[in-house]
């Protein structure tokens, strides 16, 4: 027979229980604003264009995870992560700034032993930046951190600046669970609703994997969040909000074969959610990003094939997400050699292609090489791509490119619909 607990365990035990009840009250009580917000995009109205160039040029390190901005005056900010490999210590956010011609140098926002110190507590690691603007205008960015154990042990911190990027606030850590406040993860787009209040698509994968969203209020507290899906088989939501009642919300699938997109729907914006279900667009557990334009197209950004990420292409619904149109191979290396030799001449031609202002393409090449590479096999990587689209309609991009370099891919709806011109196959 078990002992009884003595009175001084029964009264912490207790505590636990109300204490953690009352925050569970506060965080999930408050409703789910009612409508969501669609910011209106102009038509951009200028020559057909796509250019692509390199945002970062740190060379010998993991670099992986951005995210973009548009600032006030116009330019684009970017974030990501980089250090000796995912997950290290010395793993630090970085940031620059596009003036529309050029990315300046890059930069450090913060570290592992920064943050440590202003949250004051223990931090391992930290990854995937996801920049914001607040209803004040300020500009915030949220960042993964781990204090315990792998991802699954992650938390959101949130820092502000009111200078565009230049200085940063105190980090705070955001509450996301009245419990242990474990495993919330970050890497879709930030969206709002009509009351001024702020959406971030996040995901779980302690003990489950699954997509939520967590609601912000306009000073940056967490209101309540949602269940965009349930299991182990789904994270990293994008929202696709087509009107204030409708939307539409995508997730990487985790599971087994056949790899498909999963797929949720709102009609009551935002209220509820359909059960989540895969698609038939191939994607092998590898994150997208999309936007819809302001004729109701949506444009996806997507490793659609089976296994791999080799390839990443860009795709188009005009039937709010039902089907997809393939119209645009951004990378495609499937049918390349993976032996050393060949993989650094390949390497050194595609950081050329990418880039035309670089000088040392050799040395990206061997930089994929550190990454990507195991003795005389190597392999190719384009990922986690996040898209854009600023308030003169053009679209911007950013990615992964063979974790070495993040690179950049701005095109406008000029070009865009001339690239739809005479694409009529889509997947069903």
């Amino acid at each position: 027979m078990p002992k009884r607990l003595l009175k001084p365990q029964r009264l912490l035990l207790a505590l636990i229980i109300v204490t953690s009840a009352s925050a569970a009250y506060h965080l999930f009580r408050l409703p789910v604003a009612s409508t969501l917000h669609a910011a209106p995009v102009q038509t951009q109205g200028g020559p057909a264009y796509l250019h692509s160039d390199f945002v970062s040029h740190q060379q010998q390190v993991s670099t992986h995870a951005a995210s973009l901005i548009e600032l006030k005056d116009g330019k684009l900010r970017a974030f990501w992560f980089a250090g000796s490999r995912e997950g290290a210590e010395d793993v630090e956010i970085r940031t620059a700034v596009y003036d529309g011609s050029i990315w300046s140098d890059e930069r450090s926002v913060t570290d592992r032993v920064h943050t440590q110190q202003e949250l004051q507590r223990y931090v391992k690691k930290l990854g995937n930046p996801v920049a914001m603007r607040a209803p004040n205008g300020e500009l915030w960015l949220t960042y993964v951190t781990v204090s315990l154990g792998g991802w699954a042990g992650s938390s959101l911190t949130l820092i502000r600046s009111q200078d565009e990027g230049q200085t940063w606030s105190t980090p705070q850590r955001l509450i996301t669970s009245p419990f242990i406040n474990i495993s919330t993860l970050i890497k879709g787009t930030p969206y709002s609703y009509n009351d001024g209040t702020i959406g971030l698509p996040v995901y779980h994968e302690f003990l489950g994997k699954f997509g939520e969203l967590l609601h912000l209020s306009a000073d940056g507290k967490v209101l309540d969040k949602q269940r965009l899906s349930a299991g182990k088989t789904s994270i990293q939501p994008v929202m696709l909000i087509e009107d204030e009642r409708k939307a539409l919300v995508l997730m990487r699938y985790t599971g087994a074969p056949p790899m498909r997109l999963v797929a949720t729907r709102s009609h009551d914006g935002g209220k509820t959610w359909e059960a989540a279900g895969k698609t038939a667009l191939p994607n092998p557990d590898a994150a997208v990003s999309a936007v819809v334009l302001n004729d109701g197209r949506m444009l996806l950004v997507a490793n659609d094939v089976e296994q791999g990420r080799a390839a990443l292409s860009l795709l188009m619904s005009k039937d709010h997400g039902a089907s997809w149109q393939n119209i645009y191979r951004l990378e495609d290396q499937r049918d390349s050699s993976s032996k050393l030799e060949d993989y650094l001449h390949n390497n050194a031609s595609l950081a050329l292609t990418s880039d035309a202002r670089i000088n040392d393409a050799a040395e990206y090449a061997k930089s994929a090489q550190r990454n990507k590479c195991e003795g005389e096999q190597c392999s190719y990587e384009f990922s986690y791509p996040y898209m854009i689209q600023t308030k003169d309609g053009d679209l911007h991009l950013v990615y992964t490119w063979n974790r070495s370099f993040i690179k950049h891919v701005a095109f406008s709806r000029a070009w865009l619909d001339e690239r739809m011109k005479g694409h009529d196959a889509s997947v069903h």
